[in-house]
Parts: C-alpha cells; sequence; structure tokens
C-alpha cells in the first residue's frame, strides 16, 4: 500500500501487513504517522503521537 505524506507530499510505503497502531513514517521529511484503521484494503495515517521530555515540572 502507497500513500502521501500530508506534510511534504512524498511517497509512504505502508506494508501490507501492517496493523493498527503501528507508526510509519515519511523517508523524504522524516514524519511519523500512526495506522489509525485499515478500510477496503487502505491504511488511514494520523499524525503520530510526540511524546515530550518531563522536565519535572
Amino acid at each position: 500500500m502507497n500513500t502521501k505524506c500530508a506534510e511534504c507530499d512524498g511517497p509512504i510505503n505502508v506494508p501490507n501487513d501492517v496493523i493498527v497502531g503501528e507508526i510509519v513514517s515519511c523517508r523524504d521529511c522524516g514524519v511519523e504517522y500512526e495506522v489509525s484503521e485499515i478500510r477496503g484494503g487502505v491504511a488511514l495515517l494520523k499524525p503520530a503521537e510526540t511524546v515530550e521530555e518531563d522536565w519535572g515540572e
């Protein structure tokens, strides 16, 4: 499965055996996406949540 990056419009290769919750990234810009749903053989992606470092605040 292939899709396009929302950030740079580059190609994102999504493996055929991908599962919901898996993280895929754009090879061009490095943005990471989480597979939110698989519908009709198409993986729907949403931006992956980034974990900010906690400085004890």
